[in-house]
């Protein structure tokens, strides 16, 4: 399934890569004038905390300064995770739909995000983005997103019997898991566009949580309604940089970057290496799979190389051609 993906993220960076207008470049100029920035929905909550407002403002300030430093220098447009609080938010109102939680999480970590920013002079501004993803997809077959808090397997299973949801392992653990499509259209981007190139130096928050999934009807393609799935935030990040042509794609994370053999006594980390070095190395990338597919999925084949660095990684468009990957 994961091989599959892979595939067809790749193919979806060939056609993207032949419509992605280059942004003029010089030796004077810096490269990276339009960032696309991703934080992970866990970011905003630390390890060990509880999930509270107060915990969620701690962890945005702390995280705050980092972002501001980079809008001082690039024109930036901050995107987030959100599957502890959309996880959090399900067990509250079981009932509810993850396309309405999915919208509910997005205001409420765009505002306290916006709340941080202002703090370090950055004028934040959150955008609720809708992203039309396919309803058909296979990735409503084989639920992959996990959302939530981590149970015991005694707990997990008293859940899932009572309430009809699916877990699968994560570590040690149990987390609830959801479908995550990929995302194919998001709506608000032209709002998004206006926003950067009004000249007002606000910061964009945009496609919270990967964006509110919905489909079109297929009788009435102007018809909007909602999807029960959650989008990974890295993915839609990835495409939210292809539509904005953007210069780089940064995803901020306390895990590292991609590893060929994770977990085994070979394991290696990537520095720098080609979409087409990944994809060859699709079966050695285990867990490490999901994270290069956002970069498979961004990065045009032709010229562009990626960096994977220690809690940064982001795309590199000048690497040497002829290298196909480095190794820490």
């Amino acid at each position: 399934m994961l091989a599959a993906s892979a595939r067809r993220a790749l193919r979806a960076a060939a056609s993207s890569s032949a419509s992605k207008a280059a942004r003029p470049y010089s030796a004077t100029v810096a490269p990276h004038d339009r960032l696309v920035v991703a934080v992970g929905g866990n970011a905003l909550q630390r390890r060990g905390d509880r999930l509270t407002i107060e915990n969620m403002l701690k962890a945005a300030a702390e995280m705050a300064p980092t972002v501001a430093a980079l809008h001082a220098d690039h024109e930036v447009v901050l995107t987030h995770g959100n599957g502890p609080q959309v996880g959090e938010l399900a067990l509250e109102r079981s009932n509810a739909t993850f396309d309405v939680l999915g919208a509910e999480s997005m205001g409420q970590i765009g505002y306290v995000l916006a709340q941080a920013l202002a703090s370090q002079g950055v004028n934040a501004c959150p955008i609720v983005c809708q992203v039309v993803v396919d309803a058909q997809s296979d990735a409503f077959k084989d639920p992959s997103k996990f959302v939530g808090p981590v149970y015991g397997a005694k707990e997990a299973h008293a859940l899932g019997t009572s309430l009809g949801w699916i877990f699968k392992p994560d570590g040690e653990y149990y987390r609830r898991v959801v479908p995550s499509p990929l995302p194919e259209e998001i709506l608000q981007i032209d709002a998004i566009s206006t926003l950067l190139e009004s000249g007002k130096d606000s910061l964009v928050i945009a496609c919270g949580g990967g964006g509110v999934p919905v489909s079109r009807v297929p009788s009435c393609p102007t018809t909007l309604q909602g999807v029960e799935a959650v989008i990974d935030k890295d993915m839609c990040g990835a495409k939210l940089a292809c539509d904005l042509k953007a210069d780089g794609y940064i995803i901020l994370t306390d895990g590292g970057g991609i590893w060929k053999n994770f977990g085994k006594p070979d394991a290696m980390e990537m520095s720098l290496a080609t979409p087409e070095y990944l994809l060859g190395w699709v079966s050695c990338l285990g867990p490490c799979l999901p994270r290069a597919l956002f970069f498979l999925f961004f990065v045009p084949l032709t010229v562009d190389s990626l960096q994977f660095v220690r809690s940064c990684i982001l795309s590199m468009p000048h690497a040497p051609p002829s290298r196909r990957a480095h190794w820490k």
